[in-house]
């Protein structure tokens, strides 16, 4: 399968300044009040890493759900509020501890990139309080 070919047939955009490629593909009408502010129940985007890239360090203040699609293994790492962290491995090959899926508690830094050898990996991410822009938080570190 060519890369090329999903990332125009998902009309994927660069994410900046996370890194990958997007298109958000679902926004809930409904919405809820948290701390004073109207927020989207739930959102959803297809997400895409290729060779090279790399999803930088940040957080966000909702739950997020990472969804695997198609394409090479990612590493996900968490890193916990509590300071204890963890990295998942996102794919296919669920009998060699790979996971199709996998919640990342809100406020909980998380970067991911493909494994070693990988070309490319398409997922999914849904966002529950719905994703809001000033929810974002840019983690920094030296290699970020």
């Amino acid at each position: 399968m060519k890369v090329t070919k999903v990332i125009k047939k998902l009309k994927l955009k660069p994410l900046k300044p996370e890194g990958g490629l997007f298109s958000e593909t679902y926004r809930s009408k409904e919405k809820i009040e948290i701390d004073g502010k109207k927020r989207n129940l739930s959102t959803a985007i297809y997400y895409l890493l290729r060779k090279g890239e790399s999803c930088k360090i940040h957080r966000l203040k909702s739950d997020e759900i990472y969804h695997f699609y198609l394409g090479d293994p990612v590493n996900l790492y968490l890193f916990y509020p509590d300071g204890t962290s963890q990295k998942k491995v996102l794919g296919t090959n669920i009998l060699k501890g790979e996971v199709p899926q996998v919640v990342v508690p809100k406020m909980t830094f998380q970067k991911a990139k493909l494994k070693r050898g990988g070309k490319f990996a398409l997922m999914g991410t849904t966002v529950s309080p719905g994703f809001d822009i000033e929810d974002f938080d840019m983690g920094k570190t030296e290699k970020s």
